[in-house]
């Protein structure tokens, strides 16, 4: 390769725009700055995927010139959703509580855990390794980078590993078999042997592995001795506009509020709040967009906030970044289990650029817990700190009426996705 060659690397992923939601910004981003690095990206995507959640702004973000590859795919949720609406929703994440659940709910998450493994994208395997096969020896591709969940993906890296001693980058946005929404699934013990085994086969044949968090490269460490690097999401430079703040105290909360995440103690401490002081109650709005599970609103409700509630869906990833920058107060909650100490939701990169203090409640020792105080960007909470939630949820108020909320953000220039994409490059020119 001259200096004046970009190396060639294909990226195997599921989601490209026009999907919306989180799953499609970290490669869309990477694909937008990989050539400034001396790499050529190729993207391989499904040509008539159902993604749960679309967003159109998202193509013209897509960089000019870049090569896309697309095949057909055949996905179960097609069928299913002949027969069920629920199959939109469960596409999405949104699972039921397994005592609300109806018994076609509860048959479509049994079919979908135990016959599709590792996941409902799995009949696109074969037909992408069979192209893609053809395409890189055509094309004289010698990396390839499958990114995951759909962990699928991950499978065609391995069969194309296996058939042609390719370079293969195994990147993985969550981990596999410890994800949270494994254990909704109703996986028969066989079920759960053969996730254990794929993940085995993935880990220790790739030939390098990128995690998103420091707690899955530990969890990855001790099934694999292949190397792994950490690479977590990020925030665009487009991201860091200023807007004008809301005018009411507002706490927003930005992306999917999935009836796992209830923060129960967020809810008892604002309802006192509003109790104990009419000031508060005068200007307080709880701003959720995005969509919202409906434990969650119906909690909202038994805690007499309704009326205090902006409850707006799901909006553009550029809309969502305005209400966020406007916003007094960000709301970051993750499942109180120790499966989400991994778990980084992408949002909270942008959020550390809005220049909006962070209240975040989730697990003690997540990473999320250590990147908002590294970077000082707000504050952390667990599940049994009603007092000092509390506390501090007056504390930025009473800073608000007095015009001076805000936040000193520290070392928050690593998040870059452009800071970003050079540790990637450096990953990938190793190969």
């Amino acid at each position: 390769m001259t200096t004046m060659e970009k190396k060639k690397v294909l990226i195997i992923t599921y989601y490209w725009p026009p999907a919306g939601g989180p799953g499609v910004q970290r490669w869309l981003k990477f694909v937008k700055y990989l050539p400034q690095f001396g790499v050529e990206p190729i993207v391989y995507c499904p040509s008539n995927p159902i993604y749960p959640q679309t967003d159109n702004s998202l193509i013209d973000q897509v960089p000019e010139g870049i090569t896309i590859l697309k095949q057909p795919i055949n996905e179960p949720y097609k069928l299913a959703g002949f027969f069920s609406k629920n199959s939109k929703t469960i596409s999405k994440g949104i699972i039921p509580e397994e005592k609300k659940q109806s018994p076609m709910q509860k048959a479509m998450l049994f079919i979908r855990g135990n016959f599709f493994i590792p996941d409902a994208r799995k009949n696109w395997i074969k037909p992408s390794v069979r192209y893609l096969s053809t395409y890189i020896k055509d094309f004289e591709i010698d990396t390839i980078i499958t990114t995951g969940p759909p962990h699928s993906l991950h499978i065609i890296g391995l069969k194309l590993k296996q058939q042609l001693d390719i370079n293969w980058i195994a990147d993985f946005r969550d981990p596999w078999t410890t994800i949270g929404y494994h254990k909704q699934l109703k996986l028969t013990q066989a079920a759960k042997n053969k996730h254990k085994i794929l993940e085995s086969k993935v880990l220790n044949n790739a030939d390098t592995i990128i995690v998103t968090s420091d707690v899955t490269k530990t969890e990855f460490s001790a099934l694999t001795k292949k190397p792994i690097a950490v690479i977590t999401n990020g925030y665009d430079i487009e991201t860091s506009n200023t807007e004008t703040l809301d005018l009411d105290f507002t706490l927003a909360h930005v992306g999917s509020f999935l009836s796992k995440r209830n923060p129960e103690i967020l809810w008892q401490a604002l309802q006192e709040l509003i109790l104990e002081n009419q000031d508060f109650a005068k200007h307080f709005k709880l701003n959720l967009i995005g969509l919202v599970g409906e434990e969650i609103l119906i909690t909202i409700e038994n805690y007499n906030l309704t009326k205090y509630l902006n409850n707006i869906g799901y909006v553009s990833h550029s809309e969502s970044v305005i209400f966020q920058k406007k916003a007094q107060v960000l709301l970051l909650v993750e499942i109180d289990s120790e499966n989400t100490k991994a778990i980084i939701p992408g949002k909270l990169f942008e959020y550390m650029v809005s220049n909006r203090p962070i209240i975040a409640i989730g697990p003690s020792g997540s990473d999320v817990e250590k990147i908002i105080q590294q970077t000082n960007t707000g504050d952390y909470f667990y599940y049994n700190d009603l007092k000092t939630l509390k506390r501090k949820l007056l504390n930025h108020f009473e800073a608000f009426k007095a015009g001076d909320l805000k936040v000193d953000p520290i070392g928050v220039n690593q998040y870059s996705r452009e800071n970003l994409t050079k540790k990637l490059s450096e990953v990938i020119l190793e190969q």
